[in-house]
């Protein structure tokens, strides 16, 4: 992989102010393939909707206006479980009112539920009807941040109290030393009772670098009774932005 300073170069040197849509964005080669999300130099490239707003939006991507079993709620970010929660009630109640079954959060793992999100998510209003995933992308030394601020099983056991949850964690790995410590936060949730499937997904947002790692990554899940995902983006769409 490339050193720590590379890694941001590359997205800091794309002049923020000089885009007005994110979808014309360069791509990396390597490090976070959605940097626009999170980092506040591209904010003017988001702007805020009120929940009618982001309906209606969905009315329009969604082929019939509707969710379905094939078409689910994923939300995302930078880390959703942050200052959002308190809007996600009234949004889910509004997506499932268009049919909704399967929502998944992709979160890092390090953010506490709210009590309030909990007690929606567990309330007899929504289930039968609702699917709820946490798809736990908790960030390994590689990103620079610190094992016992990153690897947070008390965090992770609100997530998976919630009664038919399907979550799982997915660690994006590089190199060797990232595998290993995937397999030691792997043996650190499940020494704290959190038994959930585990995803290795190779780094990379552009395909030459995707193709490097690709292979290796999925030996070693075969080898070791883990889950690979592909960035199956990649092939398709070489990670244009949008997909």
């Amino acid at each position: 992989g490339m050193p720590a300073g590379e890694l941001s170069t590359e997205r800091d040197n794309v002049d923020a102010k000089s885009y007005i849509d994110y979808r014309d964005l360069p791509l990396v080669s390597t490090g976070c393939d959605s940097y626009a999300s999170w980092d506040p130099r591209f904010k003017h490239l988001s702007p805020l909707l009120d929940i009618s707003a982001i309906i209606e939006r969905f009315k329009d991507l969604l082929p019939d206006g509707k969710f379905g079993r094939d078409k689910h709620l994923i939300i995302t970010g930078g880390e959703p479980l942050l200052g959002w929660q308190k809007s996600y009630p009234e949004l889910l109640a509004a997506c499932m009112d268009m049919g909704l079954t399967h929502l998944t959060f992709e979160t890092n793992g390090t953010q506490n539920i709210s009590e309030e999100l909990w007690g929606f998510l567990n309330s007899k209003a929504v289930w039968p009807g609702l699917e709820v995933t946490f798809s736990i992308s908790a960030k390994l030394p590689c990103s620079g941040e610190k094992w016992e601020e990153a690897i947070r099983p008390d965090v992770v056991k609100g997530y998976v109290n919630i009664k038919d949850h399907r979550s799982y964690f997915k660690f994006v790995v590089s190199t060797q030393q990232d595998v290993e410590d995937a397999m030691r936060a792997k043996a650190e949730y499940e020494a704290a009772g959190i038994k959930i499937p585990v995803y290795l997904m190779p780094v990379g947002g552009v395909n030459s670098v995707y193709e490097l790692n690709e292979r290796q990554v999925a030996d070693f899940c075969r080898d070791n009774g883990l889950r690979f995902s592909p960035r199956i983006q990649v092939p398709l769409w070489k990670n244009q932005w949008g997909t």
